[in-house]
């Protein structure tokens, strides 16, 4: 019986710490998509993303597919680095699914002289090839 204890506790502490690790994991793919964004680099902040046709992106204009249509709305959006402003992010909430998936809510900020904009996100994330990226992105 105490056999039995000690390798269910030893399991508990390793599902504990690997979940811990990916939460980490996460964060600093949101914290260097934060530093890319205030640099004035789109490419640099989508390295977060899933390289992918399939990945999708709800906004304002409603659902979106792939990659490369992401970026470049980005780009169309976001022309220069007065429209981007300063970029902070704030995880509201990071809820693990399984070990292949998290669900990450948060609320985002742009501060610019134009005018500020402020809304709030919900990202999926999924592990591809031992890598998190975000799979599904709805941002209002």
């Amino acid at each position: 019986m105490k056999y039995l204890l000690v390798i269910l506790s030893f399991t508990l502490c390793i599902s504990a710490l690997a979940q811990h690790k990916d939460e980490l994991a996460i964060r600093t793919i949101l914290s260097s998509q934060e530093k890319a964004w205030n640099e004035g680099s789109l490419d640099k902040f989508m390295v977060g993303y899933w390289n992918n046709d399939s990945l999708l992106f709800i906004g304002k204009n409603g659902p979106h597919y792939g990659y490369n249509n992401t970026l470049e709305n980005y780009k169309k959006s976001y022309t220069d680095t007065s429209i981007m402003g300063h970029f902070t992010s704030t995880v509201l909430t990071m809820k693990r699914l399984s070990k292949e998936y998290y669900f990450v809510t948060g609320k985002w900020f742009l501060k610019r002289t134009m005018g500020d904009l402020s809304g709030y996100y919900t990202l999926l994330f999924r592990k591809i090839n031992g890598e998190w990226v975000v799979v599904a992105d709805h941002s209002s």
